[in-house]
């Protein structure tokens, strides 16, 4: 696509991800810049895709007079919101949701059908044994959000024939097809046979799930986290399992991240722990600079721009 008086574009995601850009813009003007150190001297920028973290010389990236930030990733938690002055801030909210929506599910079937522990390596004691394994039909799968990775889960879910309740910020919101809403966390934590969380990390949702929560769950509840690790009180989480309040733990993410040697979370026998990965997938990378593609266009075409943060909530 080519385009009269397009915009500069400043980039910290070098250049080897930029493919899907340069295809969609090959006249594009963009300048790669490192994530560390002095950027050159150069003209004004109006737009910098950037990551979701701090990069060391972000303030002088903005300084070349950034009108529109796009955060290469989806959640901002970590981003430094005081460096934009007034420029609008994106990111690529939702293009990780079937990837991660896969994983969750791959969690609970793996919890109800006793994946790993079912298989046999050397001649079981009785063939056809009398070991019950679980199911998904008529179960109850909570969900914390119910943005686009809570409504992909939801729809996976309800494929299996599960319940789903969940809840979000906004109550007065319409709920998804299907979804019933729950009245609180307490009533979903009550009700639920597996509990995803879904949520962005914010200061109202540090620690949403604590000692209070995890007293109110369904015992033997499955937690599934696929958000941010402060979402959870790990020590509560740990007493919550001790207690077999909480029947196993699956999470993608900790807090904090990397989580150091030794914590108790790598060797917790009702702890299944990945390193920050359920959003893998093949495509995932180019899909995350797909949604600041699509956004460029509407930038260069003066259209409103598509997953905004709300500075004020955080997300």
């Amino acid at each position: 696509m080519m385009v009269e008086n397009a915009p500069r574009v400043l980039s910290h995601v070098p250049e080897g991800l930029l493919r899907p850009l340069r295809a969609r813009f090959p006249d594009l003007s963009v300048e790669v810049i490192p994530r560390q150190g002095l950027i050159p001297q150069g003209p004004a920028t109006d737009v910098l895709l950037t990551f979701t973290d701090a990069s060391d010389n972000l303030r002088e990236a903005m300084d070349r007079g950034v009108k529109w930030v796009h955060a290469y990733g989806t959640g901002v938690n970590a981003f430094p919101f005081d460096v934009l002055g007034d420029a609008v801030l994106t990111c690529s909210r939702g293009a990780s949701a079937v990837p991660i929506a896969e994983w969750a599910l791959a969690m609970i079937l793996a919890a109800e059908k006793q994946l790993p522990e079912a298989w046999v390596h050397e001649p079981p004691e009785r063939w056809n044994t009398t070991r019950f394994l679980g199911g998904m039909a008529g179960r109850t799968l909570g969900l914390i959000g119910l943005g686009g990775i809570g409504q992909a889960v939801a729809r996976r879910a309800q494929a299996f024939d599960m319940h789903v309740v969940g809840l979000r910020r906004h109550a007065s919101t319409s709920p998804p097809p299907g979804v019933e809403l729950a009245s609180d966390l307490s009533a979903l934590m009550g009700s639920s046979d597996h509990l995803v969380i879904a949520a962005p990390a914010t200061p109202e949702t540090h620690h949403m799930i604590g000692r209070e929560a995890l007293a109110a769950a369904k015992p033997g509840l499955h937690l599934i986290n696929i958000a941010r690790g402060e979402l959870i009180d790990q020590e509560a989480l740990r007493e919550a399992l001790e207690t077999e309040r909480i029947a196993l733990a699956s999470l993608d993410v900790v807090e904090p991240e990397p989580l150091p040697a030794g914590h108790w979370l790598y060797s917790h026998p009702k702890v299944r722990l990945s390193p920050h990965i359920s959003w893998s997938a093949p495509g995932a990378l180019s899909g995350l600079l797909d949604a600041f593609v699509l956004n460029l266009d509407r930038f260069i075409r003066g259209e409103p721009l598509q997953g905004r943060v709300d500075l004020e909530l955080g997300y």
